[in-house]
Order: structure tokens, then C-alpha cells, then sequence
């Protein structure tokens, strides 16, 4: 818990008038290890946060925990500049279920604005967590806290679109309307692995776009879609300019079929989509500004070579992002993503719903190139007894 407290803070900024951190040690009761405005220097808080000592105690009163940092840690004495409208932002670390009642002061806090994120392991309610949670897709989950590691980047993209979302909605009872209605433009184009070892997760695959389609703009004219699939050649299904309806998408997404072949050319179908999709006459707005995002499905190694083709489309702007299973290289889908941590892998396409979230996160966070108010956050550790 203490190493993954550390790993978040180094991917903050901060400073006086930036990213502030508190972090809070619970059982029975809590206890104030440090306050927002305790430290204004990163490496102090990560030196604080690395000498941190296990509290030990029980029960678990998450509840009072709660309402602590509500009463004495999201206070303007406290270092909270909840009052300039910084975003608050709670990070929970729980290991069990809660002896008191955690309903009251979850309210409170989501009354007081707070952004809750809660993390809990095997141990955990996860009803619980999801009740404290500013919104129950918030409620992040490991099997141990040793496995925390794995759900960093998930945390911090949810935490980039919630701020997003919370400097720009105008009431925090209806976020969805008012991010719909600000919402960017995006191009985005799948990239399906249609080699004859996909044939019997094609129909996973096939869903996955479905579902993600379903989350987009389409028919406002925001977002576009165009979907390619591959195995030795590279075949467009459609381009960003093909349909102009969601509906129409998803149609023709339903009726998508295996494409079949062999060798898988990962690298040429790169090059193909760089040449071929990514462009004005295929109905890419890339001239205009609009995010070009691409989500490639492989299930394999490549046979040929991805370097080049996957630095043109880098330096063409697009972001990348990879979702591979276990028979996939995922060194490969990592030099292929725009960045590493937006390499993300599945057991089987039949996983995909697993990490789909995750995928869109992701992209809310590297697509809305936004620079809000630097938020306050507090990292808050249960430590069992």
C-alpha cells in the first residue's frame, strides 16, 4: 500500500500552488500521518510516505475514517482549497469490511464534492466500496494489495476523466449530459486481428467494438469510426467517412465476418491504416485538430516487423492503443502503443468486457487535452491490524 501511495505521488506535480497530498492511517480511529499543506515538495511527502509505520488496531471503522476526512482533512485549515474550486479527491485502500456504517459520511463527502475513489482487495465489501465511491464504476478491486500495481494507470485515468468532468459539468447531479454535451471530437479506428488463430474469439471481438461504439458521439458528428481487419493483408471494413449513424455502425459491425489467413503482418497493417484511414480523403479530421485514436486487437506476434510503421503513426499524431492476449508479444503491443501503459491485455477476447473500462478511461484521459485546476489530493491507507 505504502509502495503504491509512493508511485501515484510521483506522477503528480507538486507544489504550493499545484497537486497537494494528505494521507490518513485508519482502524478503530483515524490519524492525520501528514496534512495537504504539511509538505509543498514532492520529495518530502514521498520521504514521509516511505517511513510510513502500520497503525495496527481493530476494529475497521471506515465510517469515522470517513467523516474524519470530511471534518479535519478537507478543510481549508487543513490545506484544502476546495473553496477556489480545486478538485478534492479521496483515494481509499481498504482491506475489509467496515465494523461501523460508512452510508452518512460517504454522502457527506460526496455532498462536500469529494471525488471518491475505493480500492479494496478479496477481503473487502465490494458493495461497500462501491456505495463510498463517488460513482460505482470508482470502485477499483485486487486480489492483494501486492497486486496493486496492476490497477495504477486504471486509477489515475479514472481520476483525469472525473476531474475533467468535474471542472466542466455545471451541476455534479448530472455529469453525463453536460460531458456529452462538451464533449471532443475523435476519430477512431479499429484494427482487428483476423488471422485464423482469432477464429474462435472473433465474436468477442466483434462485441467489444460493439460496446465501445456505444459509448461514442457518433451521430452528433463528433466522433467517427472505421474498422480494419488483418491477418497477411489488411482489408477496410469501412472508413471514418463510410456512415455518418451509429446505428449504421453498429449494423455493420454486427455482420462483421472472420476474415481468416495466415502469416499475421501486424507491422503492414499498421502502414496500411497510416496510409490509408488516417487520411483527409478517408474522412480523417486530423488537419483539423481532432484526436486521431487507434485500438488494435491482436492476438499474436507479428510476423513482420511493427517499429517503423508504429513510429509513422506516432509521429502522425495517433494514439495507440494495444490490447493483446497471452498469445500476443506484449513487448511488441507496448512499442506499439502510444505509450506503454496503454498496452493492455486479456487472457482471451472473451475478457474484453474486463477491461473496457479501462480502454475508455484511457482515452477520455490522452483524447481531452485539458489542464484543470490542479486538484488536491488525498491518499488515504487502511492498514490491517
Amino acid at each position: 500500500m505504502r509502495d503504491f501511495v509512493q508511485r501515484v505521488v510521483e506522477k503528480l506535480t507538486v507544489g504550493e500552488n499545484r497537486d497537494r497530498v494528505s494521507v490518513v492511517q485508519y482502524s478503530r480511529e483515524p490519524e492525520a500521518n501528514f496534512y495537504l499543506n504539511t509538505y509543498t515538495r514532492k520529495q518530502e511527502v514521498v520521504d514521509t510516505v516511505r517511513g510510513l509505520k502500520h497503525k495496527g488496531g481493530r476494529p475497521l471503522n471506515t465510517g469515522a475514517a470517513l467523516q474524519y476526512v470530511r471534518d479535519y482533512v478537507f478543510t481549508a485549515s487543513s490545506g484544502s482549497r476546495r473553496l477556489e474550486s480545486v478538485p478534492q479527491i479521496l483515494i481509499l485502500l481498504n482491506g475489509g469490511r467496515s465494523f461501523d456504517n460508512v452510508d452518512k459520511p460517504a454522502s457527506a463527502l460526496k455532498e462536500l464534492g469529494v471525488l471518491v475513489f475505493g480500492i479494496g482487495t478479496r477481503s473487502s465489501d465490494s458493495r461497500e466500496l462501491q456505495k463510498i465511491s463517488y460513482d460505482p464504476s470508482y470502485a477499483l478491486s485486487v486480489s492483494e494489495f501486492t497486486d496493486l500495481p496492476k490497477i495504477q494507470q486504471q486509477l489515475l485515468s479514472a481520476m483525469n476523466t472525473a476531474i475533467i468532468q468535474d471542472t466542466t459539468m455545471t451541476s455534479t447531479l448530472i455529469p453525463t449530459i453536460v460531458v456529452e454535451s462538451q464533449a471532443p471530437r475523435r476519430d477512431v479506428v479499429f484494427l482487428l486481428d483476423g488471422s485464423d488463430g482469432t477464429r474462435s474469439g472473433f465474436p468477442a471481438m466483434r462485441d467489444f467494438v460493439q460496446r465501445v461504439v456505444e459509448t461514442l458521439s457518433v451521430d452528433e458528428n463528433k466522433d467517427r469510426v472505421a474498422v480494419v481487419q488483418y491477418s497477411r493483408d489488411p482489408a477496410a471494413q469501412f472508413y471514418l467517412n463510410t456512415y455518418t449513424t451509429k446505428g449504421e455502425i453498429l449494423n455493420t459491425v454486427r455482420g462483421l465476418r472472420h476474415k481468416g489467413g495466415r502469416p499475421l503482418n501486424t507491422g503492414a497493417a499498421l502502414q496500411y491504416v497510416r496510409d490509408n484511414v488516417f487520411t483527409a480523403s478517408s474522412g480523417s479530421r486530423r488537419l483539423e485538430g481532432v484526436p486521431q485514436l487507434l485500438i488494435l486487437l491482436s492476438g499474436g506476434r507479428s510476423v513482420d516487423n511493427v517499429d517503423t510503421p508504429a513510429s509513422a503513426l506516432k509521429e502522425l499524431g495517433v494514439l495507440v492503443f494495444g490490447i493483446g492476449t497471452r498469445s500476443s508479444d506484449s513487448r511488441e503491443l507496448q512499442r506499439i502503443s502510444h505509450d506503454p501503459s496503454y498496452a493492455l491485455s486479456v487472457s482471451d477476447f472473451t475478457d474484453l468486457p474486463s477491461i473496457q473500462q479501462q480502454l475508455l478511461s484511457s482515452v477520455e484521459a490522452v483524447v481531452i487535452d485539458v489542464t484543470p485546476e490542479s486538484p488536491t489530493v488525498l491518499g488515504m491507507c487502511y492498514h490491517c491490524e
